[in-house]
């Protein structure tokens, strides 16, 4: 039917239903006109071209009665195309809005979608006049009905918290015990096979690498790969329909609920700081047709080019009044409507880079802090970006949590006997004090990681000295430099069982430090399985066996010794305090909270520079509330050297006796032994953990 259009309101953003129609508003500052485009309902046909009748301010809108749920639609903007102004206005080309829910048909790689002439002697400076509807899904009017704002969250401490960093295909597409039907979809991820298998592992948290719509990228196309990771945003509230299973767009909710069942979070990993549009040769497909001069920060004295802090063609401009709102309604969204517990921020820098540069008090982190609705979720920070100054470890403002690349990388160094590294490996163990105890931050707010979905995997860091990234087509080039591997003397795949004996070992014993360090543990999907990706560190395009988990060949015991770290981390208070340790004298007992030792149960000389071995007595923090005061205390011996080991245990007051808890060279690595002579012998590489309990106890 013929739809006519009347003023509607400026608010709220994007195309909100009402009983009698469908109020539509979204933001340009220099657009001279937007057309609304109603399509047929299956997205293939164009119907009619309303041009939207009023603005305020910024805001354009309009409101097309009788119109209901359902209805797809797109914007046609018009304004000035002057790219050396910043202004690449495009009626040609349908754009989605920035609001949409959900998108309906999918983007195809084209030409068509660009808004200049790629063939012209000028390329970006040139105009194109195909249209692109026919390849572009259409924005979809949402049913309120589905998006209730009702959503429930599960709270749980982040002294509790252990995340599980995954992607949805990935972690189920090979699982056996996931349908065929439900293998690759949000569905699948919260199986009963999945849930049973994270609940085993002591899991808390599961981080799911990107879900919002996304796009593959043109030059990965025609290489005949995909854009597997996600990191290439289009849509800030559509879910990607690609991990859509039976349900379709109810399949997430029916996720995050199910995952909730079984006291389980979800955050999800979100880009913000830059778009699938890319630089100034990329496609247009919304927020480069709607204003580029506002959504995206230009060059200075060259709007033409973009500003590029994040790698990746463009950055998002969040310090923009209408693109932060755009940012905090989107957060709002996935937590409020479909009970998201958090956000892992992709490029972290970035979001909180105001025009003088990075500013923990800048715009985006006042507006996140005060918002009552984002207050009780978990906030988790990537802490830098390539533009200048953009390495911020430490630097966020509470309650945020940073990725620290520094504890991942001292491990490393420490377990492959690196000069120095057991230095470095005090301070990581205990929270990383040095970056994060100022201002109220909690220990907790180091997250440590032994790898992450960029990089190298744990079995890699293992077997591996170098990269193997040739089947991302860009001749190894891509991917780092510095893992900080080791292959224990072959490189890749061996069937030498005294490597693989000590690649297991290493494994175990990066795990066992990952777990019994101050701050929150963060586990990379398949590691507990110990899952290759044959030496590939950027495996963001490979969306196959190289990065789908190998459930078939996964390794049962490193699944079962995972399972008991997180046990007997759960077990000890001491090991996931919310204070730091500085050795501060407790009231409760007069001893220090933590205490270093050498071998010999004297005190430990930093100064050595050969220090290879760290034991480590860890009682609650002097600076705990007496209530959270605990009576719990751990020994920890970290034994980095070859041949054989005596460790004398320090002695504890009468009726208190050492116990064993945990040695990662042991096949009984957690069945509870007493040290009744106070020492115990250690070969090669180890790390035992003790545990005080009263002498008839254990």
């Amino acid at each position: 039917m013929a739809c006519h259009i009347t003023a509607g309101t400026p608010h709220p953003m994007g195309a909100v239903p009402r009983d009698d129609g469908v109020n539509f508003a979204v933001f340009s500052a220099h657009a001279h006109r937007i057309e609304l485009c109603l399509f047929s309902a299956d997205g293939s046909k164009e119907e009619q071209r309303l041009v939207l009748p009023e603005r305020t301010g910024d805001i354009w809108h309009g409101f097309v009665p009788g119109l209901k749920p359902g209805a797809a639609y797109g914007y046609r903007v018009c304004g000035p195309y002057a790219p050396e102004q910043g202004h690449r206005f495009n009626p040609h080309k349908l754009l989605m809005d920035p609001y949409t829910r959900e998108l309906r048909g999918a983007w195809q790689n084209g030409p068509q979608l660009l808004g200049y002439d790629a063939t012209a002697a000028n390329e970006d400076l040139s105009f194109d006049t195909r249209d692109s509807a026919p390849f572009v899904p259409k924005s979809v009017v949402p049913d309120l009905a589905f998006f209730r704002t009702d959503a429930s969250h599960l709270h749980r401490p982040w002294d509790e918290t252990v995340i599980y960093e995954a992607h949805v295909k990935g972690l189920t597409q090979l699982h056996p015990d996931v349908s065929d039907a439900l293998r690759g979809t949000y569905e699948g991820l919260a199986s009963d096979a999945v849930i049973d298998h994270l609940q085993r592992l002591g899991i808390t948290a599961i981080e799911l690498l990107p879900v919002h719509a996304f796009l593959n990228d043109a030059f990965l196309l025609r290489k005949g790969l995909t854009n597997y990771w996600g990191y290439n945003t289009v849509g800030f509230f559509a879910p990607e329909p690609r991990y859509f299973g039976p349900q379709g767009y109810a399949g997430f909710r029916d996720m995050v609920r199910r995952f909730h069942a079984a006291g389980i979070e979800v955050i999800l990993d979100v880009v913000y700081n830059h778009t699938a549009e890319g630089d100034q040769r990329g496609p247009t497909l919304s927020f480069r047709g709607l204003d580029n001069a506002s959504y995206y920060r230009l060059r200075q004295g060259q709007p033409r080019f973009y500003v590029n802090d994040t790698g990746t063609g463009n950055t998002v401009n969040v310090s923009s009044p209408h693109v932060l709102r755009l940012v905090m309604d989107s957060l709002r969204f996935w937590a409020g409507t479909m009970g998201v517990d958090g956000f892992r921020f992709d490029l972290g820098t970035t979001l909180g880079r105001e025009d003088q540069g990075f500013d923990p008090s800048g715009g985006f982190f006042d507006a996140l802090r005060q918002d009552p609705l984002l207050a009780g979720v978990k906030l988790i920070a990537e802490p830098w970006d390539i533009g200048p100054g953009g390495y911020r470890l430490g630097g966020f403002p509470a309650p945020f949590t940073e990725w620290n690349d520094a504890w991942r990388d001292t491990a490393r160094r420490f377990w492959k006997q690196d000069a120095h590294a057991a230095q470095e490996l005090g301070a990581r163990l205990t929270g990383s004090a040095d970056r994060f105890d100022h201002s109220g931050r909690r220990a907790w707010s180091s997250v440590n990681f032994l790898a992450a979905h960029d990089g190298f995997t744990l079995a890699d860091v293992t077997a591996y000295n170098r990269r193997h990234n040739e089947a991302n087509g860009e001749n190894n080039r891509d991917g780092h430099h510095g893992n900080h591997s080791d292959n224990c003397g072959v490189e890749g795949p061996t069937g030498d069982p005294d490597i693989l004996a000590r690649r297991g070992l290493r494994q175990r014993n990066m795990l066992a430090t990952l777990f019994l360090s101050q701050g929150t543990p963060m586990l990379l999907a398949g590691d507990e399985a110990g899952h290759s990706q044959n030496g590939n560190n950027n495996a963001y395009c490979q969306d196959n066996t190289v990065t789908w988990i190998d459930w078939a060949n996964a390794e049962p015991d490193l699944t079962a010794f995972v399972a008991g770290l997180a046990a007997f981390r759960r077990a000890h208070p001491v090991l996931r305090q919310s204070r730091f340790l500085h050795g501060d004298t407790r009231d409760t007992d007069g001893l220090p909270d933590i205490s270093w030792f050498d071998t010999d149960a004297q005190a430990l000389n930093w100064r050595d520079p050969g220090l290879s071995e760290l034991c480590v007595v860890l009682r609650g923090s002097a600076d705990a509330p007496k209530e959270a005061d605990t009576d719990d205390m751990v020994h920890v011996a970290l034994i980095n050297s070859d041949g054989v080991a005596e460790v004398t245990l320090p002695p504890l007051p009468d009726g208190l006796c050492w116990y064993r808890g945990l040695s990662t060279a042991a096949e009984d690595a957690f069945v509870r032994q007493p040290a009744q002579s106070g020492t115990f012998t250690v070969v090669g590489p180890v790390v035992v953990a003790h545990f005080a309990a009263p002498e008839t106890g254990g």
